[in-house]
């Protein structure tokens, strides 16, 4: 599959801009007015894995340090939302169709008091404002779904089975938005197709942007948050932008540090990566040796053809088999010549399902 990519939600002046800023470095405007994102900022993040150090070392020869190339999740900044927004309120459907692209929905929310940011309805309310979003992004997905449903029903009447089957899917999603419920709430005959466009089908989490102090805390608005994903049956990230962006500026070390110092052991960008992962159903493996030590990201249950496939589709197409172990026993064996030597190299056919920190060499017809 392609590098995760998550969209940065939410009502104006939640913490989004300051948040995408702080991870991505990358400068977008961040100002005290709802819309200083004008257009979706898009950034990639390296996703940290110590694993890699590790085998790099492994492979180092003399003064040849074998590259690193981590795999890495494309954050998408998009402008924020308000009421009406499915209507053309605001700036409108412009950024609905922005999130349509991503894989997953990072909704941050503004879970701190602070009378000198303003906030678009006047108070914080988190549950509150998680809903204005969610009837915003269902309203849109039941206005495109009613139109795609026509068009279906028209095709339907032509003997057509396969738009008689989808118009039933549909007639069965606007069921379930038209409650009030997101489309991923459903349960349905047969798969949601991608070209539905739908956004509410995405997998929610929730970032919880708390103030400096609170990070090792849980406020009342933190609560009500947990709450409602637990309903949702969704994951909650508590973070702090404003400390994100002082982490960003420090060398690796000093950031390092930092963290410590307030108690807590991951940054928010880590936690929020590792979510987005456990989320989606992501795994990571390994090719490594001493041209490079690279990730490459999969479907948890992916099998080590498809795996194969992700290098190189030539590889999957030829795949006859791989050779496979676990990083930490590389690690232990110091490389390829002493693992095998002890036997910690498996061969693996084409059932072989992939796990999470498997190093792979595929053997395949060229």
């Amino acid at each position: 599959m392609s590098n995760l990519a998550i969209g940065i939600v939410g009502l104006p002046n939640v913490g989004k801009s300051t948040l995408f800023n702080a991870i991505t470095r990358a400068n977008a405007v961040a100002a005290n007015f709802p819309f200083a994102t004008i257009e979706p900022n898009v950034g990639r993040v390296t996703v940290p894995d110590e694993r890699l150090s590790a085998l790099s070392q492994v492979f180092t020869k003399g003064d040849r340090v074998p590259p690193i190339i981590p795999t890495y999740v494309e954050f998408v900044d998009i402008a924020g939302l308000v009421k009406g927004a499915s209507k053309g309120e605001g700036l409108g459907n412009q950024f609905l169709a922005n999130i349509r692209e991503v894989d997953a929905i990072a909704h941050v929310v503004r879970c701190f008091e602070d009378d000198n940011v303003i906030h678009v309805a006047g108070r914080v309310d988190p549950v509150d404002d998680i809903e204005t979003i969610n009837t915003e992004l269902i309203l849109a997905d039941l206005a495109g779904l009613e139109k795609r449903l026509t068009n279906l029903q028209k095709k339907a009447k032509g003997n057509d089975k396969e738009a008689a089957a989808l118009a039933s899917l549909a007639e069965q999603i606007i069921a379930v938005l038209g409650e009030g419920k997101p489309a991923r709430a459903g349960s349905y005959d047969m798969p949601v197709p991608k070209d539905f466009g739908l956004i509410t089908t995405k997998p929610v989490i929730y970032v919880a942007n708390v103030g400096e102090d609170e990070l090792t805390e849980e406020n009342e608005h933190v609560q009500a948050v947990r709450e409602y994903a637990e309903r949702e049956g969704a994951l909650v990230v508590k973070i702090s932008a404003q400390i994100e962006g002082e982490l960003a500026a420090m060398p690796e070390d000093e950031a390092r540090e930092f963290l410590t110092e307030l108690g807590v052991q991951e940054s928010g960008l880590d936690q929020l990566v590792k979510v987005g992962y456990d989320t989606l159903g992501l795994i990571t493996f390994i090719t490594s040796g001493e041209k490079e030590v690279r990730a490459w990201t999969i479907r948890n249950g992916e099998k080590a053809p498809e795996a194969a496939g992700e290098i190189h589709t030539d590889l999957e197409k030829g795949f006859i088999r791989a050779e496979v172990i676990e990083w930490d026993k590389m690690v232990e064996a110091g490389g390829w010549a002493n693992a095998k030597a002890k036997g910690w190299v498996r061969t693996e056919g084409k059932e072989y399902v992939m796990k999470d920190g498997d190093i792979m060499n595929v053997l395949h017809n060229s």
